[in-house]
């Protein structure tokens, strides 16, 4: 008998410099997601913690250390509390499109204003418009870019206010990178926003989960990531609820982080 498809073949990068606590070295486990079986591949990986960058799915692989947990919202059992209902009302008037994935200047420019907004020293700073364009087109799974717009009224289409690059699993939406205008005093809470919106999205589809990445304990910039209840995390035992009681980090981010 001969196997569906190849087992896949993984390794691992060399140590480099922790983006999210200080003074920790990050490793990364990785395998390419290839041929006509990359969107089962993808979706058991996804199962295990993995995330989609382009053809590769990674997970970190850390030596010493397991701080970073992959975490996801439970789509049925969530209910907004009263800030994230105030968030849907402030923001219900955007006009939201599930775009194929196909990089456009307009969505390379509202990023480069988010990175040096948000992340002015981070790894993704450098990019041109070519590896915007590698990372929303070179994606070999079902894969949309999701828009926010301002409404128009001109029959032409408003403001770009947000963007995210979201995959649909066999199980739920997993939101690749998500990216927003920081500087519209109106719209603050955007990022929470799209969040919001995906978990509406999926529910709608009858999926169970909206895969957010990975939480990290101590780091300000994961906190929000918890505000979505019910949340999963996945530990060695697989995938369980995150406890009602479980403390965010204890510096809090900038004002308007997400």
């Amino acid at each position: 008998m001969t196997a569906p498809f190849r087992f896949p073949r993984f390794f691992v990068t060399s140590p480099s410099p922790c983006p999210y606590l200080p003074g920790r070295q990050e490793r990364k486990v990785f395998t390419e997601l290839s041929g006509p079986h990359a969107t089962e591949l993808n979706d058991a990986l996804g199962r295990i913690g993995f995330r989609r960058s382009q053809s590769v799915a990674y997970r970190p692989s850390c030596a010493g250390c397991a701080a970073c947990v992959s975490v996801r919202v439970v789509t049925r059992g969530f209910h907004p509390n009263a800030t994230q209902r105030k968030l849907m009302r402030r923001h219900a008037d955007l006009d939201v499109a599930a775009c194929r994935p196909w990089a456009t200047d307009e969505q390379y420019q509202l990023l480069r204003h988010y990175l040096a907004s948000r992340h002015p020293g981070g790894g993704m700073v450098g990019m041109d418009d070519i590896d915007y364009a590698d990372m929303v087109e070179q994606s070999p799974v079902n894969s949309v870019i999701v828009e926010y717009r301002e409404p128009s009224d001109t029959g032409m289409p408003g403001r770009l206010l947000g963007a995210c690059l979201t995959d649909r699993q066999a199980d739920g939406l997993s939101m690749i990178y998500s990216f927003f205008a920081t500087d519209v005093a109106d719209r603050a809470g955007l990022g929470n926003f799209i969040i919001l919106d995906h978990i509406a999205r999926a529910r709608e589809a009858g999926l169970p989960y909206v895969y957010l990445g990975y939480w990290v304990k101590g780091s300000p910039r994961m906190a929000y990531k918890t505000r979505y209840r019910p949340l999963e995390v996945l530990g060695p035992r697989g995938w369980s609820l995150m406890p009602e009681d479980a403390l965010e980090p204890a510096v809090a981010p900038p004002p308007g982080w997400r």
